[in-house]
């Protein structure tokens, strides 16, 4: 199943009262795993970015100044294309839903339905009841690296995002996890150790009436069988 993990960052904080994006960012998912696939764009609101705004995402107006419109195709079409008719899956999805479609209300194009949305907040929320839900909350939690988090973003937080999601859903299958796993003294992501040799090598299980089937079995190949070249004593 095809998702698209999802994040804004925006001028301030109300939709409805001219705020307006100035970075998207995608992440593709397939079957809950990120496929290497991105969409990203830097957008020029045509605003004042708000103090707040750029203390929590060093994004600045001389930053955005040379950026395209929202109601540049290279934006708005490009950031359609890329979606297509996947599950939309976001953190506090309405505020990101808000902003997403009032950018699109200015270009003349319907909105994207409430149901098209995954809110993983409202999922924390159901899980983890009276728990720090926020993203960094969650990323603590299921030990998800913020080492290169130094600000938000919307790029990185949809990485992030795809990361938690995946452990909201259940967790990736460990079926060909080998090596065991060691905890960090900070509770950041675990690591890896390879597993120790064993004390005592396990004895073999060939019975010598399986040997002397096996060893008849070759003899009949004849002198030149490549099992001959390996076969030891």
């Amino acid at each position: 199943m095809r998702e698209i993990c999802f994040d804004t960052e925006t001028t301030g904080l109300d939709a409805h009262n001219g705020d307006r994006i100035i970075e998207l960012g995608c992440v593709e998912l397939e079957n809950l795993i990120p496929t290497g696939r991105e969409f990203h764009r830097f957008i020029n609101p045509k605003r004042a970015v708000s103090a707040d705004t750029i203390r929590i995402t060093g994004i600045t107006d001389d930053m955005l100044v040379d950026q395209p419109h929202f109601e540049d195709p290279n934006v708005y079409q490009a950031f359609l294309d890329f979606i297509g008719d996947a599950q939309l899956v976001a953190h506090n999805a309405s505020f990101d839903r808000g902003f997403i479609n009032a950018e699109l209300a200015r270009v003349g194009i319907a909105e994207l339905p409430e149901e098209r949305f995954v809110d993983t907040l409202v999922t924390a929320r159901e899980k983890f009841p009276g728990a720090n839900n926020t993203l960094d909350g969650l990323c603590k939690r299921f030990n998800v690296s913020l080492e290169a988090r130094d600000l938000h973003g919307a790029v990185l937080d949809s990485r992030l995002l795809a990361e938690v999601y995946l452990e909201l859903q259940g967790g990736r299958a460990r079926a060909f996890d080998f090596d065991e796993r060691e905890e960090g003294e900070d509770g950041g992501r675990a690591r890896r150790k390879p597993l120790k040799p064993r004390p005592r090598p396990l004895l073999p299980r060939l019975t010598q009436q399986e040997r002397a089937a096996h060893d008849a079995m070759v003899a009949s190949l004849g002198d030149e069988a490549i099992w001959k070249q390996y076969l030891t004593d």
